[in-house]
């Protein structure tokens, strides 16, 4: 049987339908993204632990030179490894009939008998390869889908300067290739990098590698010390021009994929909270103006025989009623936009499959954490009810003392006619509620302008590298480090205005604890095509002294200007450099680190050579240049800016990016809900005066302006506070986004603040003519009537 508190919950919650779906809504958002982002996470990183466990990712990676086939078995021996198997990879340009370019792929060597101990791969269409045919290949499948290529198609690849022909058998997929970019590249795209796989013997034949291997792949135990480990792995390949080898945390794909579980859990931490906060907030506010309009009934129900807990428990339910409806919307929403946003990971991340796994521990936590926090927000208001005698309750409270307030408005009585003098009256003697109330709406403004602020970074980031700092139209990559002569030649070409050359270094930075593999680039100290720029983008002088720190790397090795650093190169004599960090750069993507080309090729011992080069050219002889690069031998591949631009953009609209979009249409809700309740609460407190001024006389437009003029003066002055709050959301939820492959940087952005006021105004505008409505539709007997 329902008893009397249970009816009058029910239609206590029916009166207040508006204000309780609002806040409702609010909780719902950071249950969703709690849930949507956290099952993101589980299911990311249980999917590529299962992939790399089924196919046998290896844990350590370490390039050679030339190492005979005979150390594998060395290298297998080391205490801590499980498996140890040499092969051999190769750079190569595939030939497409749909990109005047050629695309630059990388070779893999597979046994000539049985299956890869260590990386193994999965073939999703076509055979495996017949080792006896030495022009059959397996093509990495997003590539060939890119590409529109299919078992049975034939393509043509130049590797190691010959030009070759070969017959697709088969389309793989393989955990090593999670993260498809280009060597040297930061930016995925399907259709400008590939995979070819082929037999060993064949692989072995074209690049001159017959019983060796150019990269060694080692599996660990449980008990394996990777330090010790790659120690000694260098330590046996250093004679055979070993570059280092290195873990699973530093190979390019798995570091972009743990930066993206990254990126998730902690917007998962960061974000949430602040949504369940400000709705703890708004079920402050309202509970406290139910409180206060409902003294009488609390005094009644007390009166009658209900004890102050069955009192408190009756609006306590009302909170939780709330916040619980919330959270379970919230968390439906959260399981459906996970199933939504995996297919979209699908096609960042060249998974097998992706399921989306719901965490039972964030589905209690959500939930869990919402009613908390909403019951927080309300226990903070029961505890008036238990100080509520039934005598002092059915009292009208005491007139509240305006005695030091009266005044404030005084001055400006004989400027302003009687409504406007009723709104000064309002705000100035109720200041404690018109803050509560301008807080709210600004926490609404703040989250506006967050994630106006973090869209116009990521715009910011795309123009920032590819305008400011990049100002070249295409840059070539060389399959080896060759001298100077290379650069002449590029100038040479018709149609080529300017050249500017570049060298890339694989090394190791190291500042005490903190270490990073990446690569050092050597520039030309009057750099204009690709520059290094300081945070206000000004040029920085290359300097042979001291190397420049990429923001970014700067950060993950926890350096400043001044102080030093180890870099351990590992081309050339393989130096070990003491060098001063002299200056930090502003970097949007990527952790580059920069120094004087001729100082780096002295320090390798290897002076007037390069490893690329930027180009600016003539768009109208783009074709015969593309045609002449074409036949450069030495030329390991050529990437045009906009494509790298696209591809760029793919990404920031993608994987953990694209939630910024769902954030900002979030923002835009709350904020509308956010001032729709302060519009309503504020006419629920007045309903009694609005019908009295309208029994003396007052018009409809005149008691609207009572009330709407206290809703504009209060959005007025949310605006700014809103601004200072946004900005600080901004930084933090940039800082969340940030990893490797990209940087956002949160900056004040004026146009993101007006188009946040403009949003909160309209919201106001809106709210306002939904109130007036209700406002003109008042029975005035009925608002009149009084329990006295």
């Amino acid at each position: 049987m329902v008893g009397p508190l249970t009816h009058k919950l029910w239609r206590d919650l029916w009166r207040m339908k508006g204000q309780a779906a609002a806040i409702a809504a609010v909780i719902a958002v950071g249950v969703l993204l709690l849930v949507m982002q956290t099952g993101l996470v589980t299911s990311l990183q249980e999917t590529r632990d299962a992939y790399y466990d089924r196919y046998r990712m290896a844990q350590v990676f370490a390039p050679a030179a030339r190492a005979p086939n005979h150390l594998v078995e060395r290298l297998a021996e080391i205490p801590g490894v499980t498996a140890a198997y040499g092969r051999v990879t190769g750079s190569a340009l595939i030939d497409v009939d749909t990109r005047a370019l050629p695309v630059q792929a990388q070779a893999i060597s597979l046994p000539d008998r049985g299956e890869p101990p260590v990386n193994g791969y999965l073939l999703v269409d076509g055979r495996h390869l017949d080792t006896r045919q030495e022009d059959e290949i397996l093509l990495l499948e997003s590539f060939a889908a890119a590409h529109d290529l299919h078992p049975g198609d034939r393509l043509s690849a130049t590797m190691n300067g010959a030009r070759r022909h070969f017959r697709i058998v088969g389309l793989a997929q393989a955990p090593e290739f999670l993260y498809v970019a280009a060597p040297g590249e930061i930016i995925p795209d399907d259709a400008r990098f590939g995979v070819i796989w082929m037999s060993r013997s064949a692989l072995a034949a074209a690049y001159d590698m017959e019983g060796a291997f150019n990269e060694a792949l080692l599996t660990l135990g449980r008990s394996a010390r990777e330090a010790e480990v790659l120690a000694a792995v260098d330590r046996i390949l250093d004679p055979y021009g070993g570059l280092g080898a290195y873990g699973l945390a530093d190979h390019g794909s798995d570091r972009f994929v743990t930066e993206e579980i990254a990126g998730l859990r902690a917007t998962s931490k960061s974000v949430p909270p602040i949504f369940l906060g400000v709705a703890a907030f708004l079920l402050y506010i309202v509970m406290t103006r139910i409180i206060q309009s409902e003294r009488e009934e609390i005094g009644l129900m007390k009166a009658f025989g209900y004890s102050d807990r069955e009192v408190a428990l009756h609006y306590l339910r009302m909170v939780l009623v709330i916040a619980g409806g919330g959270a379970v919307i919230g968390a439906l929403l959260g399981i459906l936009a996970g199933r939504l946003q995996v297919q979209v990971y699908l096609e960042f991340y060249k998974f097998p499959f992706l399921v989306f796994r719901i965490d039972p521990a964030a589905l209690i936590w959500g939930v869990g954490l919402s009613m908390l926090v909403a019951s927080l927000g309300g226990l903070m208001v029961l505890a008036r009810v238990f100080r509520l005698t039934p005598a002092a309750a059915m009292r009208p409270p005491a007139p509240a003392d305006y005695s030091r307030t009266g005044r404030i408005g005084a001055a400006f009585n004989r400027f302003l006619d009687q409504p406007s003098r009723m709104v000064l009256r309002r705000i100035t003697r109720q200041p404690v509620r018109m803050a509560g109330s301008t807080v709210g709406i600004a926490c609404g403004m703040g989250l506006s302008v967050a994630m106006i602020s973090l869209m116009a970074s990521f715009d910011g980031t795309i123009e920032h590298t590819f305008s400011v700092a990049d100002r070249s139209d295409l840059n070539v990559s060389f399959t080896h480090a060759v001298s100077e002569s290379a650069i002449f030649a590029l100038q040479r070409m018709e149609g080529v205005i300017e050249v500017e050359p570049i060298r890339h270094v694989p090394v190791v930075f190291r500042n005490g604890l903190h270490s990073y593999q990446g690569a050092l680039s050597g520039l030309v100290p009057d750099a204009r095509l690709f520059r290094a720029l300081d945070s206000d983008d000004r040029e920085i002088a290359m300097r042979q002294d001291g190397v420049i720190l990429g923001a970014a790397l700067a950060r993950i090795l926890q350096i400043e200007p001044g102080d030093r650093l180890s870099v351990e190169m590992r081309q050339g004599r393989q130096e070990v450099l003491d060098l001063p960090v002299v200056g930090i750069a502003e970097t949007r993507m990527g952790a580059p680190a920069y120094m004087e080309l001729t100082a780096m090729n002295r320090a390798i011992g290897e002076p007037g050579r390069v490893s690329g080069a930027y180009l600016r050219i003539d768009t109208s002889l783009s074709d015969d240049i593309f045609e002449r690069l074409n036949d450069i031998p030495t030329i390991a591949g050529v990437s045009l800016k906009s494509d790298s631009r696209e591809a760029f953009q793919r990404i920031m609209d993608t994987g953990a990016g694209a939630v910024r979009y769902v954030m900002a249409f979030i923002a835009g809700v709350i904020t509308f809900g956010v001032v729709y309740n302060a519009a309503r609460i504020a006419y629920a407190e007045r309903a009694r005066d609005l019908a009295s001024l309208r029994v003396v006389g007052f018009t409809r437009a005149e008691v609207s302006f009572v009330l709407l003029g206290e809703l504009v003066v209060v959005t007025l002055l949310a605006i700014p506070i809103g601004s200072g709050f946004g900005f600080g959301l901004a930084w933090a939820v940039s800082e969340a986004f940030s990893n490797d492959i990209y940087q956002v940087s949160a900056y004040p952005d004026p146009s993101s603040i007006g188009t946040a006021a403009v949003a909160v105004l309209a919201s106001a505008v809106f709210s306002g003519w939904m109130v007036k409505r209700q406002i003109d539709k008042a029975d005035l007997v009925l608002a009149l009537k009084t329990r006295e």
